[in-house]
Order: structure tokens, then sequence, then C-alpha cells
């Protein structure tokens, strides 16, 4: 599990209540390792679908005829399941994030530990990247960026020096806009605040909230009568989507009530919100901020 270890494995896949023929979906590839252990409780009638739009990932992918990667993001996942012949799946679980292993690849940009380019792309192909943010776009969007996806309250002081920065000398890598910030950066907090700006940047280059919005609103259309999704998140904006499609079916308002005032959503939560152990967390560090949270088809 060199390439990264899975959080909250067995909590997660018991979730999905796994029956040996059903049909699978892990939208979350990466190492493989809820994948694997998905198999490891699948008949020889069984099948897994997995999604991952990371090269890297694509070179774990796993010799089972029970087996198909599909090399894209999970938004798509309805498209492409309808594409392999899938048009009901009995479960989906979804790690989302970023992998240990893309963490330690100094050169994809997403740690703060490395001076390597400010890249963050999990898509190798995609156009915009944490470079062209920081170079390109206005000083009011960083500043949102910054505000809305890293809860920085000065995130527009913060924009407005990057802004002034930009016009001297470009914003190449992660120790230039480190160099840049240094003022927002007192020791104490340096680690907590650079995970926030980094964290910004990653979420609007990959587009991650709408990126999940669009997945969560497919499930409900995918899922067989029992089925279940089992998804694990690692940041409050992710969870709080999470929390309300499962409980109110959409992501902002409310949903509107019938003549006796009740109100139908698809989903239904199944149990209460699982976080890792303290041993868990002790072997891995980057479990600390994981939450899982189960649900099924409303009936």
């Amino acid at each position: 599990m060199s390439y990264h270890s899975p959080v909250l494995l067995k909590e997660s896949v018991d979730a999905l209540e796994i029956k040996p023929d059903g049909i699978y979906v892990d939208v979350t590839f990466g190492g493989g390792g809820h994948s694997k252990e998905i198999l490891s409780r699948l008949g020889e009638n069984g099948k897994l679908f997995a999604f991952d739009q990371d090269p890297d990932a694509h070179k774990n992918a796993l010799e089972d005829e029970r087996f198909t990667l599909i090399p894209q993001n999970f938004r798509y996942i309805q498209r492409f399941l309808r594409f392999y012949g899938a048009k009901k799946v009995d479960g989906v679980l979804g790690d989302f994030g970023v992998s240990s292993h893309q963490f330690d690849q100094a050169e994809r940009g997403f740690s703060t530990r490395f001076d390597a380019q400010l890249d963050m792309r999990m898509d190798q192909k995609a156009e915009v990247s944490a470079q062209h943010i920081v170079n390109y776009y206005s000083q009011d969007d960083i500043a949102n960026i910054l505000f809305q996806y890293g809860d920085l309250r000065n995130g527009r002081a913060m924009a407005k020096v990057i802004v002034a920065a930009r016009e001297e000398k470009k914003i190449e890598t992660s120790f230039d806009l480190k160099e840049v910030l240094a003022a927002f950066l007192p020791k104490a907090k340096e680690h907590k605040i650079l995970a926030q700006i980094f964290q910004a940047l990653r979420i609007e280059v990959n587009q991650e909230l709408e990126v999940l919005k669009e997945f969560l609103t497919q499930i409900p259309e995918i899922l067989t009568e029992d089925g279940r999704l089992s998804v694990i998140s690692y940041h409050s904006l992710e969870d709080r989507l999470v929390k309300r499609f499962i409980q109110k079916g959409m992501f902002e308002g409310e949903p509107e009530k019938d003549f006796y005032g009740n109100f139908s959503v698809p989903m239904a939560k199944v149990g209460g919100l699982i976080v890792p152990t303290k041993e868990e967390i002790k072997n891995n560090n980057r479990a600390r901020s994981a939450k899982l949270r189960i649900a099924k088809l409303k009936n």
C-alpha cells in the first residue's frame, strides 16, 4: 500500500453490504486499496468498475476478469457505466481528496513541502493549473477562491499581494508562492495556513466541489433498489455537500413539501457519521480529518 494507504478501509467496504454476484463501483481507484477489498468479497460472477483520471493510478490496474478500470473523472459515472452495459449498480464507494502518492510526488505540486511547479492537476490533460490561477486569474477571483475554498478571512489581502507580485515576476513554484505570501505566514501557523491556501487552489484547479455535486445527483439513478453509497470526505466543504444531499436531495434551499407538509428526498442515511479510530490516525496521519457517510435509496 505504498502508493496510498486506504482510509476507513473495512468500514467503508462493510457499508456496501456486498453481494457476491453484485456490481460495484470504486470512483476513486488510486492505489487500488478499496478495490482490492471489494474484489476479495465478490464471487466469480461479481463485477467491479473503478474510475480514476490520474495516469499514475492507471499503472495500478488490477489483473482480474471481474475488474474494469475506466480512465475518466467520476463526474461522468452514469455515462460510462452505461457504455459498459451497467445501468444499475449495487454500491458506489468514493474516497475523495488527494492520494498519498499525489502528495509525495514533488512534481505534481500538491504538497507544500517541495519547491515544485504549481500544478495540482489530477488530470494531467486539464488546461488550468494552480500556476495559471495565481498568474492569470483576476484579483477578485483569487480572493474568492482563497476565502470560499480555504476559509482564509484575509484572502482579499493575499490576492492583492499575489497580483502585485506577478507584475514583477511570474509565480511558478510552491516556494515562489510561499515567498510572495510570507507576510501572512507566521511561524506558529505557517503549515496550517499554507495547507489552506493549497487546498483552495487545488479545489479550483480540479473543480472538486462541482464534480462532487454532479456525481451525487446521479447516484439515485444508478443504484439498485437496495444499493448503497459509501463516501469518505476530508474537509468540511465536501462533507457538507454529502450530508446535505443525503438529508435534502439538494445542495441549496429546501425541498418542496406536499399538501401534508412532507417532502420527498431520494436518499436515506444509514447509521451515523463514522470517523477513524485513534489507532488508525496514529498509523496514518492523513486519516485524521476523514468522515465516512453511508446512504441508500429511500423506500
